[in-house]
């Protein structure tokens, strides 16, 4: 299979970076004056959440965040690139798919991933701007030349759950960093809610809902009132087993969605005392899907579809509307570009991503063929999965790499009340309550096309039938391009290997395996 020549006429990877490089060290970074008036950002990422919130419907208390909703534009169509962590902070931090900036999997311990020392970051290009950053509680990025903070206080220098949970200290810390009273700013907040926690301190609970909660030996968050639900009262969705281990796990995430809040209402609370509130852009969502089966590490849509809300103080006619537009966490780093009045060095047509902002003026006509599209390589080292996917209003395809191997499952989640509920109803043979069985759940077919009006729980694969052949086509060209665009190292798996050296320099190449 050859590729396009107008997309690979020479060896994109040493191009890019290179540039990159130069411009991260300092030369290339256009002058530009950051917007007439001071401006500043506080975006606000969390770990593992879904749509456990008031404002999606949700019977889990977060009075905070729906208080936000009310001044902020609501996103129903906004998704993750890539549903792993590391990764998808990576991406929300320089608006490049993973495969393009190098963090193909999880940053921390032994068997870490980083990014290309090369990669021009959000907060490098706006420090370079004159804009002041700060990064507070869960970064998990790397490494520290390529997202430089000037404040910075995460895992690297505390414990990742005083930073990322203890509410009070995460309060504290902001007040410390508005403290200084340098604009413009942008402030980065990593809550480590409601990631589980059960593995590595499972004294907490499965998702430290018992963390802070002024029990003995729990420790003590001051500002935290914890709140606990009856798993009977809970709403299990359609991709999680209606069980009572499964319904006793979504109440203990519950309890950590609402610590959350509590956190989110400290922090904006601090803004407003700061007189930061009438100047300053507010951005929330999560960096993947929650810790439940088809959620964070995979690509369908509880692994995918996030959160978000974006508040502007100045572009007031939308709030508390609903934005159908299709939006990507690859938007965030333009998002912020455009508010700050900053250009990206290697040109705002380096990212595949848009800007939000005019979504907080008016809703576009509608577009059925808009698009996100998502690249997930590996989340643990031993986790190789790649996919592929692009996602329409009407369609979703779904390339599997790997697929000749069983799906791999992470650590967190294996040990989970949920999953070994899983595989003891299938050892003993008991009704598992779910809409799929291990068996499917570990085997995929290389391709998985789903029609999401007909079939929105994503349980039908449509790619072998005829009277899909024309959307197949269709999204198959569509993903190519955008793999081409992105530069993707996996563009030519499973069926071939990429050349673009010797003598295929000027004409890269997919040069195909031998189909046994």
């Amino acid at each position: 299979m050859l590729m396009p020549r107008s997309i690979r006429a020479k060896p994109w990877s040493r191009i890019l970076l290179l540039h990159v490089f130069l411009i991260s060290i300092g030369h290339g970074f256009t002058e530009i004056p950051v917007h007439n008036g001071m401006k500043n950002a506080l975006v606000i990422v969390a770990d593992d959440a879904g749509f456990e919130m008031g404002l999606y419907n949700s019977k889990c208390l977060t009075p905070n965040l729906d208080a936000l909703s009310k001044r902020s534009l609501i996103f129903n169509n906004a998704y993750t690139s890539v549903s792993s962590c590391s990764p998808s902070r990576s991406t929300i931090l320089t608006g490049l798919p993973n495969h393009q900036n190098g963090m193909y999997g999880l940053n921390n311990g032994v068997h870490h991933f980083t990014s290309f020392r090369k990669t021009a970051s959000l907060s490098a290009i706006l420090a370079q701007n004159g804009v002041r950053t700060g990064i507070i509680g869960k970064k998990h990025v790397g490494p520290n030349e390529v997202y430089p903070f000037q404040f910075s206080e995460t895992e690297e220098n505390n414990d990742i759950d005083q930073v990322g949970r203890n509410i009070t200290k995460i309060k504290l810390l902001v007040r410390e960093f508005l403290m200084q009273k340098t604009e413009p700013f942008l402030l980065y907040i990593g809550f480590h809610d409601p990631h589980r926690c059960g593995r590595r301190t499972p004294q907490y609970g499965e998702f430290c809902e018992l963390f802070g909660n002024k029990q003995e030996g729990m420790g003590n968050i001051p500002d935290w009132t914890p709140i606990y639900y009856d798993p009977e009262e809970v709403h299990v969705p359609y991709f999680v087993q209606d069980t009572p281990a499964a319904r006793q796990d979504i109440a203990a995430q519950w309890a950590s969605m609402t610590r959350l809040d509590q956190g989110i209402g400290l922090v904006l609370k601090e803004f407003e005392d700061a007189g930061f509130a009438s100047n300053t852009l507010i951005l929330f969502t999560s960096d993947n899907g929650i810790s439940f089966p088809s959620g964070r590490t995979n690509l369908y849509d509880p692994g995918m579809a996030e959160p978000m809300l974006l508040s502007s103080p100045f572009e007031t006619q939308r709030h508390n509307q609903i934005t159908y537009s299709m939006s990507s966490l690859l938007d965030v780093t333009p998002t912020l570009l455009d508010w700050f009045g900053v250009e990206h060095p290697y040109g705002n047509d380096a990212l595949t991503g848009k800007s939000l902002l005019p979504l907080l003026i008016k809703e576009p006509d509608p577009f059925p063929d808009d698009a996100v599209f998502a690249s997930h390589s590996l989340h643990e080292v031993t986790m190789y999965y790649p996919m592929r996917a692009i996602r329409t209003r009407k369609h979703k395809l779904i390339h599997n790499l790997n697929f000749k191997m069983p799906y791999p499952i992470d650590q967190d989640f294996y040990i989970s009340p949920t999953f070994q509920d899983l595989i003891k109803r299938t050892s003993s043979k008991e009704p598992l309550n779910w809409y799929k069985n291990l068996k499917n759940y570990y085997y995929r077919e290389e391709w998985e096309l789903y029609d999401l009006k007909e079939d929105p729980e994503e349980r039908w694969n449509v790619y072998f039938k005829s009277s899909y052949q024309p959307v197949v086509k269709k999204l198959k060209a569509r993903l190519m391009e955008w793999q081409n665009k992105t530069m993707d190292p996996w563009i030519c798996s499973p069926g071939g290997v990429l050349e673009d050296v010797g003598k295929y320099l000027d004409h890269p190449s997919c040069l195909p395996l031998f189909n046994l």
